[in-house]
């Protein structure tokens, strides 16, 4: 944790981001605006740009990245604010591992397990998804996942799954900072 100029404590987090549905890219770079603007929220990480076919599903292939955030909003609060991004880019929930426009995952927050009814901290399916494990890798090797366990281990216990780097994090970077948002609100 570290402390930002107003006095509040910053909780390190990290954001999975996913789409499959639509303009993927310009979607997600949309969402990397939307969260860097939210207050209370600084970003300080984003992993390359992936491609892989969804996992307990049918549907498009998925593009996903993850961000790394310091934040000052609780977690459910940061949930609420994920979840407004996502209804503002179109997503619907009409059945599990629907196809989706975008999905925001909050993956860890600081070194908080938590087991509420509207959310699970660390996120309880990604050290099984290559897509998470993947860019999480990128942007911090040696992670320590609460309750789970170092993040090179999992993932080097990650069930084998097909997954493409596309670009680097500048290519999202630069979708994200283009004056026209993806959407229209």
């Amino acid at each position: 944790m570290t402390h930002n100029p107003s006095g509040a404590i910053a909780v390190r987090a990290f954001v999975g981001l996913g789409a499959n549905l639509g303009d993927s890219r310009a979607t997600l770079a949309s969402a990397i605006r939307e969260l860097a603007s939210l207050p209370g929220v600084r970003l300080t990480g984003l992993s390359s740009l992936y491609r892989s076919a969804p996992v307990d599903a049918q549907g498009p292939d998925f593009l996903n990245a993850v961000v790394e955030l310091h934040t000052s909003i609780p977690p459910l609060r940061l949930l609420d604010d994920l979840q407004r991004i996502e209804s503002n880019h179109g997503r619907l929930r009409p059945y599990q591992n629907a196809p989706r426009s975008l999905d925001l995952d909050l993956l860890l927050y600081g070194d908080l397990v938590l087991n509420d009814v509207r959310l699970k901290l660390p996120h309880p399916r990604m050290h099984q998804r290559a897509f998470v494990m993947v860019p999480l890798a990128e942007l911090e090797p040696e992670l320590y996942l609460p309750g789970l366990g170092e993040l090179r281990v999992l993932l080097a216990q990650c069930p084998v799954q097909p997954i493409e780097l596309l670009a680097g994090p500048e290519a999202l970077l630069q979708r994200a900072s283009a004056q026209e948002p993806a959407h229209q609100a």
